[in-house]
């Protein structure tokens, strides 16, 4: 691995069960699954990544993965919050979501996801883009410092 960390902490952000079990599923299969932490919307995700509240004992995560369609915050309005914070911004989201509509795609990179993926409709193809975008994340970036 010539001394890449690895991915030891995601947070999934999405409002849909079935999704952050397939996620979680996914990535059990990976050589070094990583800890999956999982909140059902983006005030929860912005207090867990500022350890508010029941979130003061969690760990930093390496990677977010996030869905843009959620209740009472969207993710659009998180990662905006989450980049515009000079303690979070370092973290690498991945906007992981049903649109292919291209002012959601625009509007992410515009406001600095570190990318956009589709969500695949199918079982197979899902789980093999949550183990790419580990793969990726754990094996070939270099993640920045836990600060």
């Amino acid at each position: 691995m010539s001394g890449l960390s690895r991915l030891q902490h995601i947070l999934v952000v999405d409002d849909d069960p079935a999704d952050t079990m397939m996620i979680e599923e996914a990535l059990l299969g990976v050589d070094t699954p990583p800890v999956v932490h999982s909140v059902e919307d983006g005030r929860e995700a912005l207090d867990f990544l500022r350890r508010r509240g029941r979130y003061t004992e969690v760990p930093r995560p390496d990677l977010v993965l996030l869905d843009l369609n959620m209740p009472r915050m969207s993710g659009h309005e998180v990662l905006r919050d989450i980049k515009n914070d000079d303690d979070l911004k370092s973290i690498p989201i991945v906007v992981l979501t049903t649109s292919t509509a291209g002012p959601d795609i625009t509007a992410s990179y515009a406001t600095h996801a570190n990318a956009y993926v589709s969500k695949p409709m199918d079982l197979d193809s899902f789980e093999a883009a949550v183990r790419l975008i580990s793969h990726f994340y754990s094996e070939i970036a270099v993640l920045p410092a836990d600060s």
